[in-house]
């Protein structure tokens, strides 16, 4: 059956987006003062920026890069990873974190996720470890976080340094407290599509301010300064500082964090409650921690189909939404399954969970510029399109 339906549903007043920043006069003022001020590159915004990132993470040292990708690099060289080490990494997740351990010269093993959280299964992990193995990198799927109860007694017991990929948890926490402010490392990021933008950029959150410097330090080609005045490079580091500008944009967005993120909860919740009628729970994405639940800062909202029991592909049902003037997207593909990683062995039936995650999930538009009509609308658009497509 085509995508192209007869569907007497009334079409939106405008297209609906996968996701878009929401911004406002006072991130307009914020980038104009820093263009007008002539200091475009780092300057005194990139500092503010660190400092109330700071502040927000419990004040633990926060440095801001060009990406969450750029963060994760110098991460992994801030720890010393690499030629001859493993790092764990749970397979839910975007490509930059096979493709950054890879970059620094380690191995990338891929651990298999909880088909329900979607974050990393420790007791999969546990049978990937080696003597090899160095770090672990746990992604907060979605904004959920990870069980950091569980996820550091590992981490202690085996003796790995942690990676918190929270690319998707800007504003998540756990037990009460913000993801960042407590653990080992953590990354996030600012892309459009998060919860808080700078344009392009990212965060890395320390230990303590000896690390700091040395992001700093790797960060901008390696380059230390010398008491004359001169300077040395000790590592070949690229160039990843932000500039002002996006650090001004970044600095009006973290005023409104909160906000957003209680707008994406009352969304997902939304979501959740339609759907129930038409998808079973397990298809459903995870609702937060028992009694935690306002933890969950909802980045994405990522269903699985029932294409078992559909006539549709998942490409056709995108395109039906499409019609209906619903973007979509798939998050996430499974990674050892790239190119790159089928080279090194990888092959399907590796990580079960994680395959059938991607076979079958489908995210929908969630952002903070969403309406609640337009929650009721990609849902009935949805619940038309799988009725179309043979799901009784």
């Amino acid at each position: 059956m085509s995508p192209e339906s007869t569907s007497a549903l009334k079409p939106p007043a405008r297209p609906i987006a996968f996701a878009a920043p929401l911004l406002g006069e006072e991130e307009f003022a914020a980038s104009d003062a820093v263009l007008r001020s002539g200091w475009i590159a780092s300057g005194p915004n990139v500092i503010a920026l660190e400092n109330e990132l700071s502040a927000y993470f419990g004040g633990r040292p926060t440095r801001v890069l060009t990406s969450e990708t750029a963060a994760l690099e110098v991460a992994l060289q801030l720890l010393g990873i690499g030629a001859g080490d493993e790092v764990l990494i749970g397979a839910q997740t975007f490509f930059s974190s096979g493709n950054m351990v890879e970059k620094v010269g380690a191995r990338a093993v891929f651990v298999d996720v909880d088909l329900k959280s979607r974050n990393i299964d420790l007791a999969d992990a546990t049978r990937r470890l080696t003597p090899r193995t160095k770090a672990i990198i746990p992604t907060h799927y979605a904004g959920l976080a990870c069980d950091m109860d569980a996820l550091y007694a590992f981490a202690k017991q085996h003796k790995l340094r942690v990676i918190e990929d929270a690319a998707l948890a800007v504003g998540s926490s756990w037990r009460g407290k913000a993801i960042g402010s407590f653990g080992d490392i953590a990354l996030f990021s600012f892309h459009p599509n998060k919860n808080i933008t700078t344009i392009e950029g990212g965060a890395l959150v320390c230990n303590d301010v000896a690390d700091a410097k040395r992001v700093e330090v790797l960060r901008f080609h390696g380059i230390s300064r010398l008491p004359d005045q001169t300077r040395d490079v000790d590592f070949p580091g690229g160039k990843f500082n932000l500039p002002d500008v996006n650090a001004a944009i970044g600095r009006a967005q973290l005023k409104k964090l909160d906000h957003f993120s209680a707008h994406r909860r009352k969304l997902a919740h939304r979501y959740l409650s339609n759907l129930r009628e038409v998808l079973s729970d397990d298809l459903l994405p995870h609702a937060g921690h028992a009694g935690d639940e306002a933890g969950h800062s909802w980045n994405l909202f990522a269903i699985r189909l029932p294409l078992d029991r559909m006539t549709f592909t998942r490409p056709q049902v995108m395109d039906a939404m499409k019609v209906r003037q619903v973007a979509t997207s798939v998050s996430y593909e499974s990674p050892h399954l790239t190119s790159l990683f089928r080279k090194q062995g990888w092959k399907a039936g590796d990580l079960p969970n994680t395959e059938l995650i991607a076979d079958t999930t489908l995210t929908l538009p969630l952002h903070a510029g969403l309406t609640e009509s337009d929650v009721d609308y990609v849902c009935a658009a949805l619940t038309d399109v799988l009725k179309e497509g043979g799901l009784q």
